[in-house]
């Protein structure tokens, strides 16, 4: 995630309050396909980060303080936790092992566990912070990125232990791989570009500026079309995977912390966690990212996991209380700076106790979305 600390849902500045209201979630517009299916309530800790998707176990993984939370993605209930991390970030999933790894960004460690006891087995220590981590199966290796020490943890899943430290030079973010060339792809945050990833010599083999886009978030990958998909601060970007160009950028809706690409539909998403919330959704047609919709989620929604199969997404928030107004300041007094009074105004809504939940959105089976 960003700032490399986890992120915790507080407060929010009085500038944002007429934007978010109360704070319920609302319904996409009619020309857009995706729309809010349900609320599945989780209460507890507000702090979250990345959530994880598996198609195969049928599992949603929700990074949630110092637990991870397991949701049966079939009948939208809570069917597990499991606690006693420290700092969780993400979750990647290596299905044919049947373990999960959790990043403790806090803990400096990965811890690994049973798919279906849910039961820890093992913790293996990183760098400092590992922050965004997931499965490469072309290695059958997991990936831990350390935010703090600039570098990339590869865990060999079947021995379970770090075989390599790869130091990136660079704030990581996200990742993705394309198994068939043998590349990893991480976003270098402070860098404002792509680190390209050897998976055989676990090296960095090439640099790719993300310009005209800043910053460098979330990231996924289109693996037919060759095609990495960039959350940079306020902008979606499609890079090219095979040589590193820019072939498109798309203002998006700011604060974004992640991106997800859907095979099925062709459709990429970039959630921003700034002000209301807001989800973009593009496809790429003739080279060229276009708007699909742009969905209204929530405050602080900033993160995002994608179903294939149901072509569902997720993300996870608190509830915000209404602020109350800001008191009346008094007329400034002659001589004085004007104006000084005014900042002293109301502060953020604070978080709604107890209210911490995944929202569920989906498309009522578009043409392009069947199969």
């Amino acid at each position: 995630m960003k700032n490399s600390s986890l992120l915790v849902l507080c407060a929010l500045s009085s500038a944002a309050v007429a934007a978010i209201a109360a704070d319920a979630p609302a319904v996409a517009p009619a020309s857009g396909p995706y729309h809010l299916i349900k609320e599945i309530h989780i209460g507890g800790s507000p702090s979250t980060d990345y959530l994880t998707v598996d198609p195969e176990g049928k599992r949603l993984y929700v990074s949630h303080g110092t637990s991870v939370t397991v949701v049966d993605i079939e009948k939208d209930v809570v069917v597990g936790d499991i606690p006693d991390m420290n700092g969780v970030h993400g979750i990647a999933i290596a299905p044919k092992a049947g373990l999960g790894f959790i990043s403790n960004g806090a803990g400096n460690n990965v811890a690994i566990f049973d798919l279906k006891t849910l039961k820890v087995t093992k913790t293996v220590e990183t760098g400092t912070n590992p922050d965004w981590i997931f499965y490469e199966p072309g290695q059958n290796e997991v990936y831990a990125f350390n935010g703090k020490s600039q570098s990339a943890s590869v865990i060999d899943v079947a021995k379970g232990e770090v075989i390599a430290t790869i130091p990136l030079e660079g704030k990581p973010e996200a990742a993705t791989s394309d198994p068939v060339a043998g590349r990893v792809y991480n976003n270098l945050e402070d860098k404002a570009e792509v680190a390209v990833i050897d998976t055989k010599t676990h090296t960095v083999v090439a640099r790719w500026p993300n310009a005209p886009a800043k910053g460098a978030s979330g990231q996924a990958i289109d693996l037919v079309h060759h095609r990495l998909i960039l959350g940079c601060d306020d902008t979606m970007a499609l890079m090219d995977s095979t040589n590193g160009k820019v072939l498109s950028t798309l203002p998006a809706a700011p604060g974004i912390d992640s991106a997800a690409f859907d095979p099925g539909t062709g459709y990429a998403f970039t959630p921003g966690g700034t002000g209301a919330g807001g989800l973009t959704i593009a496809k790429e047609v003739d080279g060229k990212l276009t708007l699909v919709q742009t969905l209204t989620t929530a405050t602080r929604a900033k993160t995002v996991a994608l179903d294939p199969t149901t072509h569902r997404i997720y993300t996870a928030t608190v509830k915000y209380e209404a602020a109350p107004a800001a008191a009346p300041q008094p007329a400034a007094a002659s001589g004085s700076a004007s104006g000084r009074g005014a900042r002293g105004g109301a502060r953020g809504p604070a978080a709604v106790a107890d209210s911490f939940r995944v929202l569920v959105y989906g498309m009522d089976a578009p043409a392009d979305a069947k199969k």
